[in-house]
């Protein structure tokens, strides 16, 4: 050890000091076996750490001990490497401390440059599981955090009596410290990129907060916000954060910027830009509080997060805002948002008394509405909701994050593929897209045509670069069975608790289903977190969206059309159970569905049919969505007119509507949407189906909605305006049985009229029509129908009804 020493800079021996390892263990304290793990040490050293001690500073002691003891040259900056990783940026800021401390020349003395024991009088004077009163002198130099016993006295001498504006500015100095750049979110992994959240925050879209939706589920949460991406207006920023509301709650979609938010906005009150009459704001995680389980109020609480600032400082008495980001993953949520629950929690307790006090709660769409819903107290409360990005922010994200030879392979898979653009908003997946299509062979065009293309690109990319770790190709890497076994077991896992509603789950509840779980708990880690706590371990999937996909794998693979359709949790991964069911040998999605020897392959090619069967038996003619469905699940198994799919089409039981299926383009259909329905009409239209109808409710269509209309023109037996429209000079050329046009509300001119409808009644055989009662060009119309070969008509106007020719002569 001593020849170790002459390779170290001075600044790196701190590492090796006895008062630092001693203080920095006391603090990591039930984090130590996360921190092992980004510091690589193998799961069976911290399994023998674990069973080797009882208290969990004398784990994290002998964790660091034995990191110390792996590498030849480890350093300060390598450990606070790994805390930032953690996302535990106030353990960094202690072992700047402790270094300082650590390197005084009262400290020296105790330095270990050696492994030897520690004299028991030493030993007392440091240990932080010793309940012995420490001596004034040594208390003062080395114990503010020792959980021990201290006299007034010598607590007063460090901060029990500071003073409000110093707290405040305590507080401010910590957060531009440590908040101006924040660790972003990748694929399933907590790595640093260093965004600059003072210079380069990219503004994300803030809108009104949908409707409460008290019975909402994670499950249907990407649907909502695509069907909310077309149809919202955005607020600004400073009209949110520069008014001081009591209450403001922040949701939105997993992996869409909650987290960024929240950190700009304690840049911004530490700049003195919001909030300017507000002195303390304390910033508490949800993921970090389910670890004090024990904690009954909230300046216990805040002497866990804010120790050295507000040590002894009495919260109750002082006017503070709390940001509470990551609701949806709170342990206890469920009892939070059941008052009437029985519960021992203390913990509980916390977040109810913040509730007296200003403050911003963040999380998922479904625990926000869930939350409000029942906690309706306050008056003075805004609810909003982060869409993502804007096209802008999405431009500087691409620019920023993407290599010169990646970055038009990236633009041009944004503008030709919908599901890419459309979930490019969300910081998650464009996150996720530009890494993948850095490593995609260059040929395959196809890898985010579908939602689960886009899923399972992610899923296999993960897969390959932070489990298996190597530079196989998929292909090779699902050529082994272990690792197909091991991709099951993920998904199995995946599918108990989603169609339980779990995002939080224990240890005895994977054993249920996974054998020998204990043995191959750490194979497991990366796409299921540990979080340990001072009562027990908890576990939750990195990310939700993952745990939706892996669940329709699992569903795939292992579970009959009659189980699937007789699990109403599953509904919402139809479209991915059908789109599993994609036969093109493009896509990775191949390696995804012979998962499951035992089920047999007969099985699997029906399952799509079974679905898609029983999903139009249950059609209802007035519902839009029942048939968009169908257009979903039929566009992500990329599926052609086969003879099962024509049998289910032309079996429709609606009497007289037998054989007839409809399109609707509106304001409140996404791309997505759009996509589907064009796929499923090239489809039906070619095999020489008729359409029943098509209703257009929009006036200004995009290329898709263009496209989709000209194609049902072709065959179709209603058509239907319910706005005034402009083709740009396109005319359709095949006839339809009846043409409806209601523009009662609209006033349109005459050369727009003749442009536009014209063309239209020019080739129908009934015609329906009711416009605005100050059109000045009525004789015009009349005297267009009556050259017209309409053999049926129904015209309103100004209170008066015509449906003969004869009442057509002025």
């Amino acid at each position: 050890m001593g020849q170790l020493f002459a390779y170290l800079k001075k600044d790196e021996t701190t590492v090796f000091n006895q008062v630092f390892k001693l203080k920095f263990s006391n603090s990591v304290g039930v984090d130590w076996r996360t921190l092992g793990r980004w510091l690589n040490i193998e799961e069976n050293y911290l399994d023998i750490i674990d069973k080797d001690n009882s208290k969990s500073d004398e784990k994290a002691y002998s964790m660091l001990t034995k990191w110390l003891q792996m590498n030849d040259n480890p350093t300060l900056e390598e450990l606070k490497t790994a805390l930032k990783e953690m996302n535990r940026m106030d353990l960094v800021r202690k072992v700047d401390e402790f270094t300082k401390t650590s390197s005084s020349p009262e400290s020296s003395k105790f330095s270990a440059n050696k492994e030897t024991s520690i004299s028991p009088e030493i030993s007392t004077r440091f240990s932080a599981n010793k309940e012995t009163s420490i001596s004034p002198k040594i208390s003062t130099r080395f114990s503010a955090n020792k959980e021990t016993s201290i006299s007034p006295e010598i607590s007063t001498r460090f901060s029990a009596n500071k003073d409000l504006s110093r707290v405040s500015a305590e507080l401010k100095k910590f957060y531009l410290k440590y908040y101006v750049e924040i660790d972003e979110l990748q694929p399933l992994l907590r790595a640093p990129a260093n965004v600059d959240l003072m210079h380069k925050f990219v503004d994300l879209c803030i809108v009104d907060a949908a409707k409460t939706q008290v019975d909402a589920v994670f499950s249907v949460e990407r649907k909502e916000y695509l069907e909310k991406q077309v149809r919202y207006t955005s607020i600004p920023y400073s009209k949110v954060f520069m008014n001081e509301k009591s209450v403001i709650l922040i949701s939105g979609i997993a992996g869409i910027g909650k987290t960024w938010l929240l950190r700009k906005c304690l840049l911004d009150w530490s700049n003195d830009i919001i909030w300017k009459n507000v002195k303390l704001v304390f910033y508490l995680e949800c993921r970090r509080i389910n670890q004090y389980t024990n904690i009954s109020n909230i300046n216990d609480l805040l002497n866990v997060f804010y120790k050295d600032i507000t040590n002894n400082f009495n919260i109750n008495i002082h006017n503070a805002l709390f940001l509470i980001d990551g609701l949806d993953e709170f342990k206890y949520f469920n009892e939070l948002s059941n008052p009437i629950l029985e519960c021992n929690y203390p913990i509980l307790s916390v977040l109810t008394e913040i509730q007296k006090y200003k403050h911003v709660v963040a999380g998922r769409v479904y625990a926000i509405d869930q939350y409000q819903s029942i906690h309706t107290d306050h008056t003075d409360k805004l609810a909003i909701q982060i869409m993502g990005f804007n096209e802008n922010g999405i431009t500087n994200y691409v620019e920023n994050h993407v290599t010169d030879e990646n970055k038009e392979i990236v633009k041009a898979t944004l503008k030709e593929f919908p599901i890419a653009k459309a979930m490019a908003s969300v910081p998650f997946y464009l996150s996720s897209m530009c890494k993948i299509m850095s490593y995609l062979d260059k040929t395959n065009t196809n890898s985010f045509l579908t939602m689960t293309d886009l899923y399972a690109n992610i899923f296999l990319y993960f897969l390959r670069k932070h489990i298996i770790k190597n530079n196989e190709m998929i292909y090779q890497i699902m050529k082994n069975n272990s690792n197909k076994i091991y991709i099951l077991n993920i998904c199995k896992i995946a599918y108990q608790l989603f169609v339980e509603n779990k995002i939080i789950f224990s240890k005895e509840e994977i054993e249920t289903f996974i054998d020998d779980f204990d043995k191959n708990e750490g194979n497991f880690f990366g796409f299921i977190e540990k979080i340990e706590t001072d009562l027990d371990c908890y576990y939750q999937f990195a990310h939700l969206t993952i745990m939706e996909f892996c669940a329709s794998v699992y569903a795939y693979n292992c579970l009959s059309c009659d189980e699937i359709m007789a699990n109403k949790k599953l509904k919402s991964c139809l479209s991915m159970i059908c789109g599993l069911a994609n036969k093109s040998q493009n896509s990775l999605l191949k390696f995804l569905v012979e998962l499951n020897p035992s089920k047999k392959p007969n099985e699997k090619s029906i399952l799509l049919y079974s679905i898609l069967d029983r999903l139009s038996k249950k059609i209802d003619i007035f519902s839009s969505d029942d048939f968009n469905f169908i257009y979903e699940c039929f566009y992500e198994s990329q599926s052609s007119f086969t003879d099962e799919i024509k049998s289910i089409v032309d079996e429709r039981p609606f009497g007289i509507l037998r054989k007839t299926w409809q399109i609707s383009i509106d304001d409140g259909k996404t791309s997505y949407a759009t996509s589907c329905d064009n796929y499923f009409v090239k489809y039906y239209i070619k095999s020489g189906r008729e359409l029943r109808w098509l209703r257009v409710d929009k006036n200004i269509l995009s290329d898709e909605e263009k496209k989709l209309l000209i194609r049902c023109s072709t065959n179709v037996r209603d058509v239907r305006f319910c706005r005034p429209i402009n083709f740009e000079g396109w005319k359709p050329k095949d006839k339809i049985k009846m043409l409806a046009i209601n523009i009662l509300f609209y006033l349109i001119t005459k050369k727009d009229f003749e442009e536009n409808f014209l063309p239209w009644i020019n080739l129908c055989e009934e015609l329906k029509l009711d416009f605005h009662d100050d059109i000045d060009f009525f004789k015009d119309i009349c005297e267009w129908i009556r050259c017209s070969n309409i053999k049926k008509f129904e015209i309103w106007h100004r209170g008066k009804y015509f449906h003969k020719l004869d009442e057509l002569t002025f």
